[in-house]
């Protein structure tokens, strides 16, 4: 009676459960999120490259080497990471007085520092260059051989106004978040203000640092509307490379202009590549 009971009861089969994500439609939105990417940036990118490389190797390295793109993309980058790293710290110095302190017309200075964001770039280019000419309020102060219009020092000028909200709205979250426990707390160990400032508040704000800079950065490397003004646009002087670039398809050499759009898409994607390996560096070492 044993035999047949265990004979007829079906055999026992286990289950195999399906791990389960807490974060359901993972596939979907990642498919959805791939196909927004290479519609929205991959394909207008590749194109790029496919219609520079179109024209073979010599015609890509005669443009995109030439002394004149080479003068152009020393003055984009250059006075691009100039503007950065005035920005990082004023950016840094804006973003702390209005986390920490309070004062009046808090709100329209907050304001103040989006305008850039709103502004559009030749209205900016339009107002340095009134205001930093020699004839303008500030330029008819400056001594005669400290000019700002139609100079280096212009163009710096121009990509610091554009670049600093990028600094400023990256590090004030992060100084917000950290409170003053943690300096109070090295206060009373013994810390100066210079040793809490670099061993507590910059080791936690230095990732967000470093990625408003490269924001700064890299908008500065393509900013063209507010430059053009105030630039003077002289050909190994104050030429930049996206001024080129439009001066090469108004001349009907679209080989020279994907050429040289080729070349600063690819500085500026492994400069960002370095900068995002560096923040994460710095990361992982805070966090240890």
């Amino acid at each position: 009676m044993a035999t047949l009971a265990s004979s007829a009861s079906p055999p026992h089969r286990k289950k195999k459960s399906k791990a389960r994500s807490s974060m359901p439609g993972f596939g979907l939105s990642m498919g959805l999120t791939l196909l927004w990417l290479s519609v929205i940036v991959l394909i207008p990118l590749s194109a790029v490259f496919i219609r520079s490389a179109g024209e073979g190797w010599d015609a890509f390295w005669a443009s995109a080497a030439s002394e004149r793109a080479i003068a152009a993309y020393r003055v984009s980058f250059g006075t691009a990471f100039i503007a950065g790293a005035v920005n990082s710290v004023f950016g840094l110095l804006v973003a702390w007085v209005l986390v920490r302190y309070e004062f009046p017309f808090k709100r329209l200075v907050n304001a103040l520092v989006d305008l850039p964001f709103a502004l559009p770039t030749a209205v900016a280019g339009i107002a340095l260059t009134a205001l930093y000419a020699d004839t303008g309020w500030v330029g008819k102060l400056l001594p005669a051989g400290l000019p700002i219009a139609y100079h280096l020092p212009g163009i710096v000028i121009a990509l610091t106004f554009i670049g600093l909200p990028f600094v400023v709205r990256t590090v004030e979250p992060v100084l917000a978040q950290m409170g003053k426990e943690s300096e109070e707390a090295a206060a009373t160990l013994g810390a100066t203000r210079l040793q809490n400032f670099t061993r507590v508040i910059f080791p936690t704000i230095a990732p967000a640092l470093a990625t408003g800079f490269s924001l700064a950065f890299a908008r500065g490397i393509g900013e063209y509307g507010s430059v053009i003004f105030i630039a003077g646009n002289m050909p190994f002087h104050t030429e930049i490379a996206p001024l080129l670039i439009i001066t090469q398809l108004e001349q009907y050499n679209y080989a020279g202009a994907t050429a040289i759009a080729v070349v600063m898409l690819i500085a500026s994607f492994f400069m960002l590549l370095l900068l995002n390996l560096l923040q994460g560096w710095q990361r992982r070492r805070v966090a240890s």
